[in-house]
């Protein structure tokens, strides 16, 4: 079964000259108004042979399209979720852009396409009336470093940028747009800008990505009550805001359009001034003419720009792929970056050349594990019948030992094919398997070891594996999948699982699948790690990280194998109660939504939830997404504050969660041949150090509420008079800040064992300690977090209901009394800027891109101060220092109470690790011993500048052990 990934996402570094550009349709992925889907449609290019001769479209007969870039910029920063690149740099708006971009040239298939863009100058609009745009907010920070990979974009795929200085965007496309319209061609201009409704002719028109709306002049008139001529003299009277247009006093969209319907034209009001109903109304034009004069030079587009449009850059050709790829996995954009690949691919595959072979004889398994006992290193992978391994049956072994060689023994197949019995396969290789000598290697060897471990198999020897190594080498990235290393390294296609075995109802079982056709798959999942071996050895080598690679995360497999091995007992007596107990709350808390809500509808419906609080109530729209306004948690916590409705749709949401993600889903994951629930513990996913669990998700369970005790109160002990031992690392990330600040108010604190919550809370309200209130801690505690992950005074005030003045005092009286914390977050940065990458305490690296370097003078402002906030990538770099460090202790924990418990023989077993907290159960003779030895392990892991603390606890259920 496929089982060489623990996420299918991409990651990649080949450069390979492009491929010959084939002329191809262009094929788009579909949902492109959401976030990035995991299996778009192939994209594919149209770029003409190298010897046809490029044959510009006459202007007149063709359709261009022209993007407003910093309309769709924004509009795309506030519409895409926070995505970072695999450097950790903010992507979300290249992201969004990108996507836009490829629709318009997959959808609407223009003839010529262009981007205009501002420069950050002034333009003749300051220089007729300087406060133009002077009340435009600072582009925020994590906007600020993503326009110029924007521009990266736009010139990999071929696609022209319009700029020129003392102009806006918006006359050079009106200046393109005047120019089509006059050559007869059709005109589509990208933007949500009100001021382009002037353009709009019969061959003019306006497009709005986020509506899907095309504007012309019947829509201008629905919305608006006038026609496109009339639009700068509606926009001078009605002003800008955003701009700073003064427009006229009072005049509003209304009698804006009243006045314009009247009078046809500006000059006309002003020229019938006294047939204007309505004295102040006339009051307001006569006292506004100056501000309408100026207004009007402000808001009509200029259509003659000095400057020479590139109609041969402009016109649409396609682009290579390799180029679009390479920047694609640049930024992380996975599911782009695989389809660029596989057109590379199609049109000129690779394959290794190989030999490989199908054992099933006696006698050449003989032979085989005759050959085996005298090599040295054996690249291993096993076949079964399910991606869970406690689950799983064996289907077949294959394994490698030379480069380009391998073999595959067959266990289980078709009637009629090659096979051997597993228990003679087991005994021949068993030998070999369990030699220490011997060294192993492999692609996500946890799944093997578990897998053979259930055969009577105790894996021993293993060295090296791909998927780890790559997770160290490049951590900011996702899919650490083999056959995207072998694409990556060899320029090699390997055979996928879905051509194996197929897709949907024609999906088959590994053991239906003819022995021929699984023996190249096969055999090649054991030769591809080994050929990987010297080239990922060789850059672990390069980047510092052999050492880390060979003491700590590859003996760190065993460890996670023996705990998903293990897994954990259930309660399904209790979790069926409370499955009960939470259907009836849903069903109390559906009567009272409706009773809020006035009627019934679709709760789990966001369209229709949509429709309740912002039409129905009447709420504020405080985000809006691509369906429309967003009723996210965020969201409803604000609306919370102002109507029942929404507090109620967060608790109702809360439990359904829970009912459906554990209390009925937990049972269903119970192993038939184990009666345990067997997580996944995930090496290669979180890009700070971290590990996370999959299949059940055991880190989303709450911690402070009765529901999440509630669960956890189903995880049980082996036997019933045996107990469950908790042991969590007290406040690990703000003593890990401590032994790196240095700072020595924060490191006295942890000598004397001082509860820092409540001390910090004693320097930020200025009260004696014995005095600190319990809301005073809880915000002193947001406030230690909130400085780690960067959080500026408005997040802060936001999280706890405060006034952002009051968030800016606290932020600054902690930066004042832990001075350390702030020299040293500084340093980080400056070193992160230079070299491009931030390390942990045992130098585990990744690579952080668009980090400013600290300017001095404003240091000097206040921390809270607004120039000081810190982007995405700044943020990142902190917290992965931080977290990344922790990570490594809890990792450096496992692995030195893991040797304990097989040293002294012990019948305790290691079941969870959540956060900064492993879970045991232990026989009642046992508890007391261990106990202690997990706190001994755990405190001298390392020697920091403070003292590690570990909080530890026993109970008959993981409930009472909190």
């Amino acid at each position: 079964m496929p089982k060489k990934t623990q996420q299918d996402l991409f990651a990649w570094d080949e450069v390979a000259a492009p491929p010959t550009p084939v002329a191809k349709p262009l094929t788009l992925p579909q949902n492109l108004d959401g976030v990035e889907t995991t299996s778009p449609a192939e994209i594919a290019t149209s770029y003409p042979a190298a010897d046809e001769p490029l044959v510009i479209k006459e202007l007149g007969k063709s359709k261009v399209w022209a993007v407003d870039a910093m309309s769709l910029i924004f509009q795309v920063f506030h519409a895409v979720p926070e995505m970072s690149s695999p450097a950790g740099q903010p992507v979300n708006a290249v992201f969004g852009f990108t996507r836009d971009i490829l629709t318009i040239l997959e959808q609407k298939k223009p003839d010529y396409f262009f981007v205009g863009f501002d420069l950050n100058e002034p333009t003749f609009r300051h220089e007729m009336y300087p406060d133009y745009k002077g009340q435009r907010s600072e582009m925020p920070a994590d906007l600020i470093p993503q326009s110029p990979l924007i521009r990266r974009m736009l010139e990999v795929l071929d696609i022209p940028i319009l700029e020129h200085p003392r102009y806006e965007a918006d006359d050079l496309l009106a200046t393109l747009a005047h120019q089509v319209d006059a050559a007869g061609g059709e005109c589509v201009l990208v933007t949500a800008d009100k001021d382009y409704r002037q353009l709009i002719t019969e061959r003019t028109k306006l497009y709005n990505m986020r509506k899907n709306q095309a504007v012309d002049a019947a829509v201008l008139m629905e919305e608006w009550g006038i026609r496109p001529d009339q639009v700068v003299d509606y926009q001078t009277l009605v002003g800008d805001a955003v701009d700073n247009v003064p427009g006229v006093p009072l005049i509003g969209p209304k009698i804006a359009k009243e006045l314009l319907q009247q009078f046809d034209t500006l000059d006309n009001i002003f020229a019938n001034i006294d047939k204007v109903a309505g004295a102040k109304r006339k009051e307001n034009l006569l006292n506004g003419q100056t501000q309408a004069a100026i207004s009007r030079q402000l808001v009509r587009l200029d259509t003659a720009v000095p400057v020479t449009i590139p109609w041969e850059q402009g016109f649409c050709q396609g682009f290579h792929p390799q180029r679009a790829r390479e920047l694609f996995e640049e930024l992380g954009f996975h599911s782009l970056t695989s389809k660029m690949r596989g057109e590379e691919l199609r049109k000129k595959p690779v394959r290794m050349a190989a030999k490989y072979t199908t054992i099933g004889t006696p006698e050449q398994l003989a032979a085989l594990a005759a050959e085996l006992a005298t090599a040295k290193l054996i690249s291993l992978d096993t076949e079964t019948t399910n991606v869970n391994p406690r689950w799983a049956d064996l289907v077949g072994i294959s394994l490698s030992w030379i480069p380009g060689e391998a073999c595959y023994i067959p266990i289980r197949a078709p009637a009629g094919e090659p096979q051997l019995e597993q228990e003679l396969v087991l005994g021949a290789l068993k030998t070999v398997l369990e030699n220490p000598t011997i060294e192993k290697i492999g692609q996500n060897l946890k799944y093997d070891w578990i897998l053979l471990r259930g055969a009577g198999i105790d894996l021993q020897g293993v060295a090296f594996d791909t998927m780890v190594a790559s997770y160290l080498l490049d951590a900011g990235e996702r899919n650490h999948n083999m056959d995207e290393l072998a694409a990556r390294y060899l320029n090699h296609k390997t055979t996928t699982i879905s051509e194996l075995i197929g897709t949907g109802k024609n999906q088959k079982r590994m053991d239906e699948v003819p022995v021929a056709l699984i023996t190249h798959y096969a055999a090649e999942d054991a030769d591809v790690p080994l050929r990987l071996y010297p080239l990922l050895t060789e850059r672990l080598e390069k980047y510092g990280l052999t050492e880390l690679n060979k003491t700590l995360e590859v003996p760190l497999i065993e460890v996670l194998a023996e705990i998903e091995f293990n897994g954990i007992r259930i309660n399904t007596a209790l979790l069926g109660e409370l499955s009960v107990k939470y259907a009836g709350l849903l069903a109390k808390l559906e009567i009272e939504i409706y009773e809020l809500a006035g009627r019934q509808f679709n709760i789990a419906s966001p369209k229709q939830l949509q429709e309740i609080l912002f039409v129905e109530q009447k709420l504020p729209i405080l985000k809006r997404t691509k369906t429309g306004p967003s009723t996210d948690v965020e969201v409803l916590e604000e609306l919370a504050l102002q109507h029942a409705l929404p507090a109620k749709i967060i608790e109702y949401r809360q439990f359904a969660k829970l009912k459906n993600t554990y209390v009925d889903s937990l049972p269903l994951l119970i192993c038939p041949k184990t009666n345990r629930v067997h997580a996944s513990f995930n090496q290669v996913v979180a890009a700070t150090g971290r590990l996370s669990s999959s299949d059940p998700n055991l880190q989303n369970i709450p911690i402070r509420t009765e529901a999440g005790r509630e669960i956890r109160a189903a995880f049980l002990p082996a036997e019933d008079d045996w107990k469950l031992i908790a042991a969590d690392y007290s406040q690990i990330e703000l003593r890990v800040l401590a032994h790196y600040t240095q700072d020595e108010a924060l490191i006295a604190a942890f000598e004397r064992d001082d509860d820092i919550h409540a001390l910090v809370a004693s320097g930020v309200y200025s009260v004696p300690l014995a005095e600190v209130t319990s809301t005073q801690r809880r915000v002193a505690k947001a406030v230690n977090f909130g400085i780690i992950y960067g959080q500026s005074p408005f997040g802060l005030a936001r999280a706890l209901d405060l006034e952002q003045s009051v968030a800016a005092q606290y932020i600054d009286a902690y930066v004042h009394g832990y001075p350390g914390v702030e020299r040293w977050m500084t340093e980080v940065l400056r070193d992160c800027a230079k070299q491009g990458y931030v390390t942990t305490i045992l130098g585990r690296r990744r690579a952080i891109s668009g980090v400013r370097e600290p300017n001095e003078k404003i240091l000097q402002l206040a921390p809270s101060h607004p120039s000081r906030q810190k982007n995405l990538s700044e943020r990142t770099a902190i917290n992965t220092v931080i977290q990344g460090s922790a990570a490594d202790l809890i990792k450096l924990a496992m692995l030195a109470i893991y040797r304990r418990i097989r040293a002294e023989n012990r019948r305790t077993r290691m079941l969870l690790q959540i956060h900064d907290e492993l879970v045991f159960e232990a026989p009642p003779e046992e508890v007391e011993a261990v106990s202690q030895m997990i706190i001994e392990e755990m405190s001298r892991v390392m020697e920091l500048r403070v003292p590690l603390r570990v909080d530890l606890n026993t109970g008959r259920n993981w409930a009472e052990c909190e």
